[in-house]
């Protein structure tokens, strides 16, 4: 059984286990086209957690760090205040959240370890997730993945689905006050 740690740790704590995911650093160099290099938090991501250390959640089995999560507030408008989406992108949201919402968040970063996988964590995960964010008074949660076990994890969860083309992600969306309907 997972334990969620939620704003438990610094940004340097942060960090330094961070920078050890040489899975995640393969994941990126291959879906963005990075150099490999030195692997650390980007900017965007630190901005996050920096704004608010809630939006970082560890998760831990026995006190080993097997994974993260990294949120933001979100709408089907703006990724962050003063950030407008792409049309493509706005226009998939208004059509998974029956149109515009403002309070909405995204599950920005989620890293399970590769050594972790197969455990069924990642339900774990959703499974609080939610709970925690529909508790915290949030209309919904927004995902974009293009990993298969993801994938597969959301449609088993009825998430709404939709694809981005421009980008090749699929976006999953789950709106609490249609489940409540």
């Amino acid at each position: 059984m997972l334990d969620f740690l939620v704003g438990a740790y610094s940004i340097e704590e942060f960090k330094k286990y961070y920078s050890t995911l040489s899975d995640l650093q393969e994941f990126y160099v291959r879906r963005t086209h990075r150099e490999p290099g030195p692997f650390e938090l980007g900017p965007d991501e630190e901005q996050h957690v920096l704004r608010n250390p809630d939006h970082l959640i560890i998760f831990t089995n026995e006190g080993e760090i097997v994974g993260h999560c990294i949120w933001h507030e979100t709408s089907t408008e703006d990724m962050i205040p003063g950030d407008p989406r792409e049309d493509e992108d706005k226009d998939c949201l208004h059509n998974l959240f029956e149109g515009e919402r403002n309070n909405l968040v995204e599950l920005h970063e989620l890293w399970l370890r590769t050594d972790y996988r197969g455990r069924e964590y990642g339900r774990q995960f959703f499974s609080f997730f939610e709970a925690y964010i529909e508790a915290a008074g949030f209309d919904g949660i927004v995902y974009y993945t293009d990993n298969e076990a993801a994938i597969a994890l959301c449609r088993k969860r009825g998430y709404r689905e939709a694809f981005l083309k421009s980008d090749k992600w699929y976006v999953f969306a789950l709106p609490f006050f249609l489940l409540k309907e």
